[in-house]
């Protein structure tokens, strides 16, 4: 049945009936009356109401999303090779992007050269090797994530290559877990700076979506990197190279074992 409006709030069909007049005699006829004048609708029917009721004019700037929509629709791709997915990102983040990713696939190749010196049958220090073990896959990991996020605002991942690293890691007066480990902290500082410049790339683009994603994901647990191998640096100078390196190694063990 279809209904229009009429000159008050009430039930009407197309015909112009008054249908209120089916319901008086029902003992629920005020309520039925209530939602006719909210304008709800009741056991099948619909009830509006007519425009004289409310003259009141309309202020301020009405919202009318298909015509809000037609600029950016204009802007829609229609090559099968470009991303559907991109708005407002810049190209300047875009290859900050990637160059972060260069950085964390760089750092990762590093550490993964330190677990495998320590984990040698003659160096043998294998809470070492597990440390920077499990660093090389953290940083592998931030990588990734930094792909993902490329990927999800329609950017292009553009791997480029990675340097060779150390093999060998002992110094002559630090030791090799001093060295590995100051060595170490210079990367995750090196880390940090590029990610306050990714940051900074970010903002000067007033690209906010991706420095809230800098800031919520990496920021704070660089920082707590950076502040646990500065603490196990002046752990390994106070130490020495002697006996004092493998009661380190045995501790970097039981901490392992905690966190599992």
């Amino acid at each position: 049945m279809l209904l229009k409006a009429a000159p008050a709030f009430g039930l009407f069909n197309s015909n112009g009936e008054n249908l209120s007049a089916l319901f008086s005699s029902a003992s629920s006829s005020s309520s039925l009356v209530m939602k006719a004048a909210e304008g709800r609708n009741v056991n099948g029917f619909v009830t509006c109401a007519a425009k004289h009721t409310n003259s009141k004019p309309l202020t301020g700037v009405v919202f009318e999303p298909f015509e809000e929509v037609k600029k950016e629709l204009m802007l829609v791709p229609s090559l099968p090779q470009a991303s559907l997915a991109r708005h407002k990102f810049p190209d300047e983040c875009e290859a900050a992007v990637n160059e972060q990713i260069n950085v964390e696939y760089n750092v990762s190749y590093v550490y993964h050269a330190m677990f495998a010196y320590f984990d040698r049958d003659n160096v043998a220090l294998k809470g070492l090797a597990n440390f920077f073990k499990d660093s090389s896959v953290e940083e592998r990991e931030h990588a990734e994530k930094l792909m993902e996020y490329q990927n999800k605002r329609g950017g292009k991942v553009q791997l480029k290559s990675i340097l060779m690293p150390l093999s060998e890691f002992d110094h002559v007066e630090k030791g090799d877990a001093l060295y590995a480990m100051e060595l170490a902290l210079s990367l995750e500082k090196l880390t940090n700076e590029k990610l306050l410049n990714l940051h900074a790339v970010a903002s000067r683009n007033n690209d906010v979506q991706l420095a809230d994603f800098v800031e919520s994901e990496y920021l704070g647990e660089q920082v707590e990197s950076i502040k646990k191998i500065s603490e196990y640096v002046a752990q390994l100078r106070r130490v020495g190279k002697g006996h004092g390196v493998w009661h380190f190694d045995q501790m970097l063990l039981k901490e392992a074992d905690i966190v599992a």
